[in-house]
């Protein structure tokens, strides 16, 4: 048990909030446009934590250098933005363990290094923003994880210290990111693990094969 912990970070694609069934339309609809083949929501599915530029490399094989890359990239974008929320959802369970931490009086928020102009309504639409003081975004500050900065300013936004922090991320950067800030660290294996990737390798303090399980780690029934 973990009861000393009194804040709970989350990242938020593949962690918080399922995100992958509206970049998959996202990112098919970019295929579309191009005359393309979509592809099937698995092959897209483990790369979703990367974001948009890795997205739209193993959509059209491109390594981001090319003239199209950018075009491409800001058509995803655009797409995306405009079907932010037709289903994304917490992950089940989720809303059972947020309703249990506000009940115990621990504080949580959010850090991703999606860009604020995609986090702040996609919160709105699912009534998050308005359950949270902490919403850290890939531009809040000039780092993004695995720099340690925007764990850190989380910290100070909830009034905590790292040492009374965890960290639940998906993806090796996140974990980097809460180790090198001084916070605990859970790896969520029911994200989006990028292929070849092994969440037991990336140092964190704990495996969650589902979001209910940060409960009992925390000491919470």
């Amino acid at each position: 048990m973990n009861k000393h912990i009194k804040c709970v970070l989350f990242d938020l694609d593949g962690t918080l909030v399922d995100t992958a069934p509206d970049m998959a339309f996202a990112l098919n609809q970019t295929l579309a446009r191009q005359g393309r083949e979509p592809l099937p929501a698995a092959v897209i599915r483990p790369s979703v934590s990367m974001g948009g530029v890795a997205l739209v490399k193993l959509a059209f094989q491109l390594d981001g250098t090319e003239p199209a890359f950018t075009r491409l990239h800001d058509e995803f974008l655009a797409i995306y933005r405009a079907n932010l929320c037709r289903d994304s959802r917490l992950f089940p369970g989720m809303e059972q363990v947020l309703s249990k931490l506000e009940q115990a009086g621990l504080s949580w928020g959010i850090v991703t290094n999606k860009p604020g102009w995609l986090t702040d309504p996609l919160m709105q639409a699912l009534a998050l923003d308005t359950r949270t003081p902490c919403i850290v975004s890939g531009d809040t500050l000039a780092q993004r994880k695995p720099h340690p900065a925007p764990l850190l300013h989380a910290c100070q936004l909830l009034r905590r210290t790292p040492e009374e922090t965890v960290y639940i991320g998906d993806d090796r950067r996140d974990i980097q990111a809460g180790n090198s800030a001084g916070a605990a660290t859970l790896a969520a294996a029911y994200g989006y693990i990028g292929p070849g990737e092994d969440p037991h390798t990336w140092g964190a303090d704990g495996l969650l094969e589902r979001p209910q399980q940060i409960l009992p780690w925390l000491g919470q029934q």
